[in-house]
């Protein structure tokens, strides 16, 4: 059985990709489909895409609550850093990650 996510560096990935899984998440969560999340990410294949849908709703209770806690830890590191630039930069990519891609 061929293997689509791999858990490293303590968060979930694509298998033998740079992409995380995160990012196939979020967009299939805003109803993306998943030949508009391979546009957005060309280096993967629409198998490795319905792969890595597939195992997030195999394991839907587990990876939503590791990006409840990765939410978590980025809104603590917003708040602690005195940074304004840093902030603005953050905040920049939080909305183009969460912004549906056309």
């Amino acid at each position: 059985m061929k293997k689509y996510v791999e858990k490293r560096d303590g968060g979930f990935w694509i298998a033998d990709k740079r992409i995380s899984l995160d990012s196939i998440v979020y967009a299939f969560r805003r109803g993306q489909s998943p030949e508009s999340i391979r546009r957005s990410f060309p280096l993967l294949t629409l198998e490795e895409i319905y792969g890595a849908i597939a195992f997030y709703l195999s394991n839907q209770t587990e990876i939503d609550e590791y990006l409840i806690a990765e939410e978590a830890e980025f809104e603590k590191m917003r708040e602690t850093s005195n940074d304004a630039n840093w902030k603005a930069k953050m905040q920049k990519a939080r909305r183009e990650l969460l912004t549906p891609q056309i």
